[in-house]
């Protein structure tokens, strides 16, 4: 590295158990820090010393100063969390980490805990809680269904709500349920295991098919939504670009007293077959600006990767770039 493209900056902490405890166990964090600013980081006691090119090392010393925040307010720092906070700040310079990971949302227990990792996310968990209808649209990955059942989880512990209504329309592209074995449960079931694999994530086994028994939680496709109005219940519509018109309808009608609705979905991804329209493109331009009802939409930076899959993907893109190659 050119002296020219060397910076230097060194950072002291006011309290020593709160710097150890930022930098990590053997100081795995630090190197997190490292590798993700690709800079040098070396420590002695509360103090880091920085060396790499400006923009590395501002961007280091801006994660770890928010980081130790973090610490001061008792939020344990774990190498994850150091990849997903530097993976923010790519996204957004300017964002502030604590209005982001200070929205937590307690899905099982006190010890069960998950929190936004982009502002997106963010406004859209703040969107939920103020709004009886709330629409999140944007790509996959972006955490629209995954945060959404955690909340429906986190009103149901809290008695919020009695119950919670999972549901999606069972259209897949190529596929007909008349091809699939089974009765009818058996040939939608295929179709709603993302939204098990949710609930899952965050309560035990157990206790959600307990939940599922006993009727607390429901997870059936859309067409069993007809003629049903659900009251103090959290209603989560998933895929609903793969909706027609007809069925949004249908479905936002559904919603009584006490309850609150999420509708999720990715208009570049609709597989409604032949020239159908879809009912949540309409519905976002139909009910544009209708009170009690908040659009959040989710763009490319709110997509969270784990870190490995990011350098996989940026390896990739480097190797296409550097065109074709000899096997």
């Amino acid at each position: 590295m050119s002296k020219a493209s060397c910076h230097e900056k060194s950072l002291e902490f006011e309290d020593c158990t709160l710097a150890r405890e930022l930098f990590g166990a053997q100081e795995a964090n630090l190197a997190a820090v490292a590798r993700g600013c690709g800079v040098g980081v070396s420590s002695r006691g509360n103090r880091v010393h920085l060396h790499g090119t400006e923009e590395g090392v501002n961007r280091a010393a801006n994660l770890l100063v928010q980081l130790y925040a973090q610490v001061k307010s008792g939020r344990p720092v774990f190498p994850r969390d150091v990849e997903l906070a530097l993976g923010v700040l790519r996204r957004e310079p300017s964002a502030r980490l604590g209005e982001v990971f200070d929205s937590e949302v307690c899905a099982a227990s006190p010890k069960r805990r998950i929190s936004p990792k982009t502002l997106g996310q963010r406004d859209y968990m703040q969107a939920i809680r103020e709004n009886d209808l709330t629409f999140g649209i944007g790509p996959a990955g972006t955490g629209k269904t995954y945060l959404a059942v955690a909340l429906a989880v986190s009103c149901l512990l809290a008695r919020e709500v009695k119950r919670i209504v999972l549901t999606r329309p069972a259209v897949e592209a190529g596929e007909k349920l008349g091809f699939l074995p089974g009765d009818m449960i058996e040939k939608v079931n295929p179709y709603l295991r993302p939204l098990y694999d949710a609930l899952h994530d965050m309560l035990d086994f157990a206790k959600v098919q307990e939940m599922l028994e006993t009727g607390v939680i429901e997870v059936a496709p859309l067409a069993f939504m007809r003629g049903r109005t659900l009251n103090d219940a959290f209603i989560i519509l998933d895929e609903a670009q793969n909706t027609t018109p007809e069925q949004m309808k249908m479905f936002l009608t559904r919603l009584g007293f006490g309850s609150r609705a999420v509708v999720t979905g990715d208009v570049t991804q609709i597989d409604l077959p032949g020239k159908a329209s879809s009912g949540l493109v309409q519905a976002a331009k139909a009910l544009a600006g209708v009170e009690g009802i908040a659009f959040i939409a989710f763009g490319e930076k709110d997509v969270i990767r784990h870190p490995l899959v990011g350098r996989i993907v940026q390896a990739y893109e480097r190797y296409e770039e550097s065109g074709p190659q000899e096997g």
